[in-house]
């Protein structure tokens, strides 16, 4: 047994730690309660520093002892010398660098670094970028990181192509580093706008390669000039050949897909001399109240008039009605020419009731296509179509891609969008059988372009009928864009609801629904033309669910055989009396 290391049991070893954690623990609290008792008492001095200190380093995440850090410096700043500050937070840097070797990701530790960089007086920023190079090089998905150094970015003013270049080297050692391809699509619009875009800083000036990348994504315009974009283009498809399961490629190409935004602008203007009601629709949803909507009838700013959204539940809607004062326009022998004036904006759109006509609405056409995707070069046109035939290629050697599937409905919906939706519809079936988790996401955006399609087949028919039965749709969307509908048929499809933006179907006389499961008819509130209703086989169980068809004055018939609420005792007396109104009840 001589010369042999005595081996501890488990009991023993166990023991030992729970000693030394309860004597660890005894330090922390007791320093704790010091440093809650200094600070209870407004003591500001570096005693405190050094006991916070002690407790950071081992728990960077305590989040009061960072805030209590930030107000000894502060005070610290009023009774020392500028030189003494600057080594007060140089030397709480290098503190901070320790306790982030501790956790990388501690909110605490990023977010008070970036504080003292802004209270530094003499920074140095080409060391934080320094730090920043190093811990992504660790972790290129550290978000906290991303952040600071966002921050250092613009304290600094590095210039965007600097920062492009950086990206460049992330992606080129690494095709998975998504956060590299979104930084990208930060800095691509500051540093090659697409022309007439307005620039992203107010101190920006155009092909200005020496501006900080300030902005983000959701401050300017995300277009890129087509030059850089069909460079974009190649990279990206390099990634995604070189690995095409790899997400972070094909959510970057996805954004070079995606289209400009619509002009922001009136899109059309409805009035109805029965109610005297003007509808008006916006290219995107507006809060009218605040941003000024006026109107002008025959010259005369009608200053009584009351603005409401279509539902009560929108405080911004893409439409916005208000009805005229009385005896406005009723008279059917007299014309009227009527203007919607939108301040915010300063645009305006004209709409004229002519004699003998009941209604009349001035709109943009939707056959020019740009209402789902953006106008096409002749030369983009030419590349998207090589894009499609390489992305072809590749499904044919990775036949089970769901990205490559779902990035060919992309290209084809940027492309002629009616001219593929067989094909389109096909591979959404695909995608169904290779992804069945998310079925459901590709069932609402197949519907989704389902719509779309028949949303311009009418406007190329210049009718008012809106037809989509039996096409499992499980979704409704662009409810805006039929605004001036007087008959839609959503029959033998997978709705469940009406959702509020429904309502928005102003001019709606015939609503079929039949053989769906819907259960919600939230969306059917105040349509003011509403006059037939039919629901059958669907889920409608209760009365109260039934409730939002009160609001329609003009309705008189309504359908609900095949609904579970049809076995409730008293029905008919029950309905009589929520809906006075419908005389041609079918139960």
């Amino acid at each position: 047994m001589h010369g042999r290391v005595k081996v501890k049991s488990t009991a023993q070893q166990e023991e030992e730690k729970r000693k030394g954690r309860e004597k660890k623990l005894k330090v922390y609290l007791t320093v704790r309660d010091a440093i809650f008792s200094k600070r209870s008492n407004g003591e500001l001095d570096e005693e405190a520093l050094q006991f916070t200190q002690q407790l950071l380093c081992s728990n960077p995440d305590f989040a009061t002892l960072w805030n209590y850090r930030r107000e000894i410096l502060l005070h610290l700043e009023t009774v020392k010398e500028e030189d003494e500050i600057q080594k007060l937070y140089e030397a709480e840097l290098f503190f901070i660098e320790t306790c982030l070797k501790m956790n990388p990701k501690s909110y605490g530790s990023w977010h008070h670094r970036g504080w003292v960089s802004s209270r530094l007086p003499r920074p140095d920023w080409t060391r934080e970028l320094s730090l920043c190079d190093r811990c992504l090089s660790l972790d290129d998905r550290n978000f906290h990181c991303w952040d600071y150094r966002r921050l250092v970015v613009k304290a600094s003013g590095v210039p965007v192509d600097q920062e492009l270049q950086f990206t460049d080297r992330l992606i080129g050692s690494n095709f998975s580093n998504y956060s590299s391809w979104h930084y990208r699509s930060t800095l691509l619009p500051l540093l090659h706008p697409e022309p007439g875009s307005e620039p992203a800083s107010p101190c920006r000036k155009q092909n200005n390669t020496h501006t900080s990348p300030t902005a983000s994504p959701q401050t300017h315009s995300h277009r890129v000039c087509e030059e850089q974009l069909l460079k974009e283009y190649e990279l990206v498809q390099n990634a995604f050949f070189t690995d095409p399961n790899d997400q972070s490629a094909w959510f970057y190409y996805r954004w070079l897909l995606g289209r400009a935004e619509r002009e922001e602008l009136i899109s059309c203007v409805y009035v109805s001399r029965e109610g005297e009601r003007v509808a008006v629709a916006f290219s995107k949803p507006v809060n009218a109240l605040t941003e000024g909507l006026m109107l002008v009838l025959d010259g005369q700013q009608q200053q009584r008039v009351e603005w409401r959204s279509a539902h009560p539940r929108f405080r911004h809607s893409p439409v916005w009605l208000c009805e005229l004062p009385p005896g406005s326009v009723s008279d059917i022998n007299n014309e009227h020419n009527l203007t919607v004036h939108w301040m915010e904006k300063h645009t305006h759109r004209d709409c004229a009731l002519y004699t003998g006509r009941p209604e009349s609405w001035c709109r943009d056409s939707a056959t020019d296509q740009e209402l789902f995707r953006s106008e096409l070069s002749v030369e983009k046109t030419s590349v998207l179509q090589s894009e499609l035939q390489s992305c072809t290629q590749l499904l044919e050697l990775e036949p089970q891609n769901k990205w490559c599937l779902l990035t060919i409905v992309l290209l084809m919906r940027a492309l002629d969008p009616l001219g593929h939706e067989k094909e389109t519809l096909a591979h959404f079936q695909t995608l169904k059988e290779v992804d069945p988790m998310r079925s459901s996401y590709y069932s609402d955006l197949c519907s989704k372009f389902m719509i779309e399609n028949t949303i311009l087949k009418m406007e190329y028919a210049e009718v008012r009928v809106f037809s989509l039965s039996d096409k499992n749709l499980s979704t409704l969307c662009h409810l805006d864009q039929l605004l001036l509908v007087t008959h839609i048929n959503l029959s033998s499809n997978q709705l469940v609801r009406f959702p509020p933006q429904f309502s928005m179907l102003q001019c709606l006389e015939v609503l079929e629904a039949d053989d769906n499961a819907i259960g919600n008819l939230e969306g059917l509130y105040h349509l003011p033309k509403l006059e037939e209703v039919s629901l059958k086989n669907n889920q409608i169980s209760k009365l109260s669910d039934l409730e939002p068809l009160a609001s329609c004055p003009r309705l008189t018939r309504l359908d609900l055989r095949g609904n579970p609420v049809t076995k409730t005792a008293n029905i008919e007396a029950e309905l009589a009396q929520l809906l006075p109104s419908v005389t041609d009840l079918l139960l």
